[in-house]
């Protein structure tokens, strides 16, 4: 696969790589909090946009669109950087299981893994979506011809009602940025969560140090899920936030601090 891979490095020197994957329908957008306190604390940082989001290669076949084939895309990135020393994978949501599957893949690789409200299983999911993505969504092209202004008044709507205690950036930029996120991203990649494998019973494999780190108020993925993903983890530390989905953009402060003293552990 080509990877025409949207990415960013930040930090120099020989410091740790943390490596940084997004959720669903985001970007490396996502980590503008996360970033910059990794750099200030000596890591050198980079972050993607996962095939068929952001600026990255975006498929116009819908069935292109698999776990595995985004998992090639950032596998195929990873080794092109080279690194000279083992790395840390944050993962949020999806790239929660992107991070677990690559460590699954490659333990001799992987120094520690942050965890944040990570996907690994469908059953995580509300009743209503996981008999939705039991199977792939077949013409999803509308929320190409969706205006901006529609796109982040749904997000606003989100924000109050679906999402507890999601808060969207402050800054008008980064409410058109999360906007952005959603309108750029290709229909295709709603098609993935239905062709991602049930981690459950692999989880016990996964060796390396983790941080396994989520909201309470989460309405995406069920809280209960992540207490049982950290009790799965052989080597695993938990933090409950009282946010939602997205923690690391809207309790920043406090995401990064818990981020930065596990790092530190490790």
């Amino acid at each position: 696969m080509t990877l025409d891979v949207n990415a960013i490095r930040v930090g120099d020197g020989d410091g740790i790589p943390v490596i940084l994957i997004h959720g669903l329908a985001a970007s490396l957008f996502d980590w503008i909090e996360l970033t910059p306190a990794l750099v200030a604390a000596g890591y050198r940082t980079y972050a993607l946009d996962l095939l068929g989001h952001g600026q990255s290669l975006k498929p116009k076949e819908l069935d292109q669109y698999t776990v595995d084939n985004v998992f090639e895309h950032l596998e195929g990135w990873i080794d092109s950087l080279e690194l000279d020393q083992p790395f840390i994978l944050v993962g949020h949501s999806l790239g929660g299981y992107l991070s677990i599957e690559y460590t699954l893949r490659h333990p001799e690789k992987v120094r520690g893994l942050v965890l944040s409200d990570a996907f690994y299983t469908v059953d995580q999911l509300p009743p209503l979506l996981r008999l939705h993505y039991k199977r792939p969504v077949l013409n999803l092209g509308l929320i190409s011809y969706a205006p901006e202004w529609l796109i982040r008044l749904s997000l606003e709507l989100s924000g109050l009602f679906i999402r507890n205690g999601y808060v969207l950036p402050k800054s008008q930029a980064g409410r058109a940025q999360t906007a952005n996120d959603y309108k750029r991203s290709s229909p295709g990649i709603f098609n993935l969560l239905a062709t991602t494998r049930d981690l459950t019973p692999v989880l016990s494999d996964v060796k390396a140090p983790s941080l396994v780190i989520w909201g309470t108020h989460d309405q995406s993925l069920s809280p209960e899920s992540f207490m049982k993903l950290a009790a799965s983890l052989p080597h695993a530390k938990s933090v409950a936030m009282e946010a939602g989905h997205v923690a690391h953009q809207s309790h920043a402060g406090e995401y990064n601090r818990h981020v930065l003293e596990f790092l530190a552990s490790i």
